[in-house]
């Protein structure tokens, strides 16, 4: 069914790095099935185990790794604060230049209303 020249373009492509990245992907996808799918997600037993060893190997992840949790977390936290004081600095500058805005129009229609009055009593 094959013929050489489709054999020297399978061999070409297999030699390209993200063919073979699939490959070992989808090999180890089939792996994990067979081997886990059957026997793992069936018996309660064996969840039950499988929960508990991946809860220390977490454990035991954070215990060693610790003070650079910390650290990423207080400076997460840190960079949150900052982006909330901003963010309420331009929400205030934001309601002066409402405020600022609004004093001009009620501003504008009163200076134009005194104009009109000299004239109107000079005319009676």
């Amino acid at each position: 069914m094959m013929n050489a020249e489709m054999m020297k373009q399978g061999a070409g492509m297999m030699s390209h790095p993200v063919a073979k990245g699939a490959m070992v992907a989808a090999t180890g996808y089939a792996a994990t099935r067979a081997l886990v799918g059957q026997g793992l997600l069936r018996n309660p037993l064996l969840l039950l185990a499988g929960g508990i060893a991946g809860g220390i190997a977490v454990g035991y992840l954070l215990h060693k790794h610790e003070k650079e949790i910390v650290l990423a977390v207080s400076k997460a936290i840190g960079m949150g604060k900052d982006f909330v004081m901003q963010q309420r600095e331009n929400l205030d500058d934001l309601v002066a230049e409402a405020k600022e805005t609004e004093a001009q129009a009620a501003a504008a229609p009163a200076a134009a209303a005194p104009a009109t009055e000299p004239g109107a009593d000079a005319a009676t």
